[in-house]
């Protein structure tokens, strides 16, 4: 017996022990991957024969990371983005390209998404539709626009087949009990004369609605409801605070036809009403929208609102964001709008195990790894994500504890064998 197969074992039980005592430092770092050392015997052979003379220890042969899973843990930052499954986030840093599963993010001054490095994280950018640009591409980094979302006017939407999809849409139901009112003869009971929107006397009922103009401002659309019949009923507006000009004048003019339903409460005709205005504060002007009655009703039942819905909304600057499983973020602003307004992309191997250790929770492509391939959370072999969530490391530490008995026992048993050499070599010297 030498000092060579002593020596051999030493070694290669200190690399364990660094393997796992880099285990147990780490097992609270986000998106760490455990490594575990893998061993070889190593044997000598004569020249004469192939016959095995004598082993000469073991070495070190890899020290491999485990890509397995880790818990899912729950945070407040909606940025910290979990991987459920395969893949890898991709982040840049200047020209230089890395990957990791760490997802705990933040914004930078510039609005970009960084990692806690500093990398970027890249995905698909989107546009203001809600498009996303460059898709199937090569990822770039994603940013969040810190400026104003814009206004949007409300109007209407052309529709396939012809005809229009409201920008002002109520739902309600007008009570079919109510006495009809008439306007025109002035020998009837209940001749009530030219609506006056300060006097409920000349009109039946009235509910109003926000409406946007082209740079976001806000206007106020009163609707009166007039019965003039049995099932049917007249329709006149009040824009803003006072009477608008012809005609869409609730006192003087009828800006819309009637609204009639049938022996069964039901709306006859749910054509989108039309209406215009002139503005005068440096809005487009007509202000022309259609506004849609679409669901509305005629029963014994009291007059209710049961939906008003329009297509329009004023300025609103960036709240928060969300993101979905498959990697959508989602901006929320200040004026109730939801955009997205991009999307994260993740990134697989065909090796992961050729992967380099770059430090920092990132690797980098080699040749032993294979081309990266890059597409969205939740197709071909890539996982989901969870937001607000973080990948714990997947060490476990019990089992890690358990690993360093042991490789501490290996590598005492391994100095055994070199001090037992030792005192034969004594014996051998101290020989007269």
């Amino acid at each position: 017996m030498g000092f060579q197969q002593g020596l051999s074992g030493l070694s290669a039980s200190s690399k364990s022990l660094d393997a796992i005592g880099n285990n147990i430092a780490n097992s609270s770092t986000v998106g760490f991957k455990q490594s575990r050392s893998e061993f070889a015997d190593m044997y000598a052979n004569s020249f004469a024969s192939s016959s095995t003379i004598s082993g000469m220890g073991g070495r070190t042969v890899a020290v491999t990371q485990q890509f397995g899973q880790g818990n899912i843990t729950s945070t407040n930052n909606p940025l910290d983005i979990a991987i459920t499954g395969n893949g890898y986030f991709r982040m840049v840093d200047g020209e230089a390209v890395s990957y990791t599963r760490n997802g705990q993010f933040q914004v930078d001054k510039e609005g970009f998404i960084v990692g806690n490095t500093g990398q970027k994280l890249t995905g698909w950018p989107f546009d203001l539709n809600a498009n996303a640009l460059q898709k199937g591409g090569t990822p770039t980094p994603l940013q969040l626009a810190n400026g104003n979302i814009g206004a949007k006017t409300t109007g209407w939407t052309e529709v396939a087949g012809g005809g229009v999809s409201a920008g002002l849409q109520f739902g309600m139901n007008l009570d079919a009990s109510q006495l009809a009112k008439d306007r025109t003869n002035p020998l009837a009971a209940n001749y009530v004369g030219a609506l006056n929107p300060a006097d409920v006397k000349t009109f039946t009922n009235s509910t109003s609605a926000q409406v946007y103009d082209s740079q976001g401002v806000a206007h106020t659309l009163t609707m009166y409801f007039t019965k003039t019949a049995p099932n049917t009923w007249e329709v006149r507006t009040r824009f803003d605070s006072d009477p608008v000009s012809a005609p869409n004048d609730p006192v003087t003019n009828l800006p819309y036809p009637n609204v009639t339903f049938d022996s069964n409460g039901k709306l006859v005709d749910n054509t989108p009403l039309s209406f215009s205005t002139t503005l005068t504060s440096g809005a487009t002007t007509p202000f022309a929208f259609h506004v849609g009655l679409e669901g509305t009703t005629q029963y014994g039942s009291p007059f209710g609102v049961n939906t008003i819905k329009q297509d329009g909304y004023p300025d609103g600057v960036l709240t928060g964001v969300a993101v979905d499983r498959e990697g959508v973020i989602l901006g929320k602003y200040s004026n109730g709008q939801n955009r997205a307004i991009g999307q994260v992309t993740l990134t697989n191997f065909t090796n992961s195990q050729g992967l380099q250790n770059l430090g920092d929770n990132r690797w980098g492509e080699t040749f032993a790894s294979g081309q990266p391939r890059t597409n969205d959370p939740g197709t071909s072999d890539l996982g989901s994500l969870q937001s607000a969530s973080v990948e714990d490391a997947n060490v476990d530490l019990t089992g890690e504890l358990v690993n360093l008995i042991t490789a501490q026992r290996t590598y005492q048993a391994n100095a055994q064998t070199i001090k037992a050499q030792d005192t034969i070599l004594q014996t051998i010297v101290n020989l007269r």
